[in-house]
């Protein structure tokens, strides 16, 4: 049978119209598993079915009719849960790279893609990164997103704003070469402007340090940096422009005077005190502990070539921070998880969990902290965090049950993120 020529033109268009509709359905993908904890409750979902459309969740529950055309990934009796959250990376450096004014720009960007699959692979399916040189960070986080590297989501910050001679600076170099670290302002109006300049270049969170540091020459952790009225401006600055604010502090006048400017979130929080802790409830702001990193980092310390004093400084510092941040977590301080990852190897961030454990909470209360605190800290409630309907497929599956041994969480077995399967 011949057709004549508006006839074939017809089914030309009919074709192509059929395949373009189908060409536009969002992949439908069922997830059985034996459990799914609700992490808000603590409670599981038995015989858990999580359906999903494109890259978010659409239904979860123990009855979900399952679609003739969807993808069925079958995990047996595995527990799932929501794509675990870290507040506190570096990326782009690893410890033996702590000097990075020897690693170029470039290598400090490939070093972020080699740490970002380990961390999407430890089950972290998003990761605040707080502090790169050369917005390497930024870069990541774009390549990442277009689908050119595997590796979590990033809220990136970029180059972290300090004072001369502080934390954030630089200071491994002798005078004669007068280096100063990109992100290093002074006064009002030069931070003003510098928060505008890691904007303008991409940062979705302002960091900057209010005090000192353990792993920097020249500076103490007790030592607030920043003034008050410096901080306030940074913070209202960022605050304005749709920014989040984490707050380099141990302790002292540095971290109060950056609870009082407004800053979401108080990084370490080594020296916290009572006075501390009241003001951070009063306001809601986070602490973001790191407390791993102590025991990896003094029973390994001695495979890099580090200063004496820096040595010395973590000695004294370090086993000052579970005491006080132990009391903290006893009196309630709001705490989203963290972990430093880059002072010990990136991977290892689920460690974090047990430590919290050993402290004081509960295994789900440790595992909100990565969840469902840790998306609020973010502002991104709606987007992580849960295993819910409307929030992304971002889902991670341990053989055990992580509400009773916390440590499950140290073995991921399996990883999507947007309904895309990372780990098999």
């Amino acid at each position: 049978m011949k057709l004549s020529f508006p006839c074939l033109m017809a089914v030309v268009l009919l074709g192509m119209l059929s395949a373009a509709v189908f060409a536009q359905q969002p992949r439908v993908i069922a997830v059985k598993a034996g459990r799914a904890l609700d992490v808000r409750t603590g409670q599981m979902i038995t015989n858990a079915i999580i359906l999903i459309e494109g890259e978010r969740i659409k239904e979860v529950g123990a009855n979900v009719a399952i679609p003739a055309n969807a993808e069925v990934i079958d995990l047996g009796s595995k527990t799932v849960l929501p794509g675990l959250i870290d507040c506190h990376t570096h990326l782009n450096f690893d410890l033996g790279s702590l000097n990075s004014l020897n690693i170029s720009i470039p290598r400090q960007a490939l070093i972020g893609a080699k740490n970002a699959r380990l961390t999407i692979e430890a089950g972290f399916t998003t990761v605040r990164n707080v502090g790169a040189r050369g917005y390497s960070d930024i870069a990541l986080r774009d390549a990442i997103n277009a689908g050119e590297v595997p590796g979590p989501r990033i809220v990136a910050s970029g180059p972290s704003l300090g004072i001369t001679g502080g934390h954030c600076d630089e200071n491994f170099l002798s005078p004669e070469y007068h280096h100063v670290a990109e992100g290093v302002a002074d006064g009002i109006s030069a931070v003003q402007q510098k928060t505008r300049e890691v904007i303008k270049y991409g940062a979705g969170v302002i960091k900057f340090c209010s005090t000192g540091g353990v792993l920097s020459l020249g500076d103490d952790p007790k030592a607030a940096e920043f003034t008050l009225d410096e901080m306030k401006a940074i913070v209202a600055e960022a605050h304005r422009l749709g920014r989040k604010v984490a707050a380099h502090a141990h302790g002292g006048d540095g971290l109060k005077h950056a609870v009082l400017a407004g800053v979401d979130s108080i990084e370490h929080g080594t020296y916290i005190d009572d006075e501390a802790v009241k003001m951070m409830k009063e306001r809601g702001t986070y602490l973001v502990p790191t407390l791993y990193l102590t025991d990896w980092f003094l029973e390994n310390y001695q495979r890099f070539n580090l200063p004496p004093s820096i040595i010395a400084k973590a000695k004294e510092v370090m086993p000052e921070m579970k005491k006080n941040i132990g009391r903290a977590f006893q009196q309630g301080v709001p705490v989203a998880f963290g972990t430093d990852s880059a002072v010990y190897p990136h991977g290892l961030n689920a460690r974090e969990f047990a430590v919290y454990v050993r402290m004081g909470m509960t295994p789900i209360q440790s595992i909100q902290t990565a969840t469902v605190h840790a998306s609020k800290l973010l502002g991104w409630e709606d987007r992580v965090g849960a295993v819910e309907a409307g929030k992304y497929a971002d889902l991670i599956a341990v053989d055990g049950d992580p509400t009773k041994d916390v440590t499950e969480l140290e073995r991921v077995k399996w990883v999507m993120k947007g309904g895309v399967v990372f780990k098999k």
